[in-house]
């Protein structure tokens, strides 16, 4: 490789750089601000799985309405797979799909069918790529979710549960924990009797501590106005959306995270790759000028 040529790729790599730099600032920024919308829905989202959790324990019997009724059979699952519209993200993006594939699997061998469902380009255009029929696509807000995006999806979920086209409600997404670490997190949303609506660990823990009377943790009883029925009749459409948009958030502030670190590491290889380019020019450097000294020491011979 010519000396040109390897200053043509020193400045090609400089350039790789400052977009991997800008880039990894840019997902910085935006991560800090999905930070603060998951915050501040957190509380939110646990607090309508509690009660909707409570109102069932206190219903008993589910009252006899379309969406809270379970199906006598689980032939079909719908899967919502909740991926980003961009790439360069290191495995955002591919471990939801594997993992959705692996669930899909799994129910087929159990003789059940699957409709896919995908937010986020990449999820939609790997599942299509992989021969699988797309039911709904959801696209262009990943990078900042409304919760008109996540009433929109619950929407489509809810109204195929209550038709009877699926049995169940799955979703899988990316659970935010850090910048570096996300969680692939696996959910059932519908029927309520078989949702994930339990509390976290330090919430569980809370409530079995003693409380101020020393009397053990168990909740106290609520008198519901009106009946409990009525009550969770309005409110698991309430659940169903919360929960879907709290998915989107923790997949977006994850995928920001994960753009963030893949950034890093792309620059952080960028810099070894030029001091490993920069060495080589020097070498190349240093060869020509070396033949040259040797052909002018050469020709000062043939003179003599």
């Amino acid at each position: 490789m010519s000396q040109q040529d390897v200053k043509d790729r020193i400045s090609s790599v400089e350039n790789i750089e400052k977009i991997t730099r800008a880039m990894q600032m840019v997902a910085a920024a935006r991560l800090r601000k999905a930070e603060q919308r998951i915050e501040a829905l957190r509380p939110y989202a646990k607090a309508i799985r509690r009660m909707t959790r409570e109102a069932a324990e206190a219903a008993g019997n589910m009252p006899d309405v379309p969406i809270l009724s379970e199906h006598d059979s689980v032939d079909t699952v719908g899967m919502l797979l909740i991926t980003g519209d961009r790439g360069l993200a290191g495995a955002f993006n591919s471990q939801i799909v594997r993992r959705g594939i692996q669930a899909g699997r799994d129910h087929e061998h159990d003789d059940k069918s699957i409709a896919w469902y995908a937010s986020g380009s990449k999820g939609a255009s790997s599942l299509a790529f992989r021969g699988k029929k797309v039911q709904e696509s959801y696209t262009g807000f990943t990078d900042r979710p409304a919760y008109a995006d996540a009433r929109e999806i619950a929407s489509d979920l809810m109204s195929a549960y209550i038709d009877g086209e699926v049995d169940r409600v799955e979703i899988i997404y990316n659970g935010y924990i850090s910048p570096l670490t996300q969680k692939v997190t696996h959910e059932t949303l519908l029927p309520l009797q078989e949702a994930s609506i339990i509390e976290d660990e330090d919430e569980d823990e809370d409530a079995d501590e003693e409380d101020d009377d020393g009397q053990d943790g168990k909740r106290a009883l609520v008198e519901y106005e009106p009946d409990p029925e009525e009550i969770l009749k309005r409110l698991v459409p309430d659940y169903v959306e919360i929960s879907i948009y709290r998915a989107l958030l923790e997949s977006t502030a994850s995928e920001h995270g994960a753009r963030m670190t893949a950034m890093r590491s792309a620059s952080e290889n960028a810099k070894e790759l030029l001091d490993d380019l920069t060495l080589e020019m020097n070498r190349a450097r240093q060869a020509e000028i070396t033949q040259e000294i040797m052909e002018v020491v050469a020709g000062a011979e043939a003179i003599t």
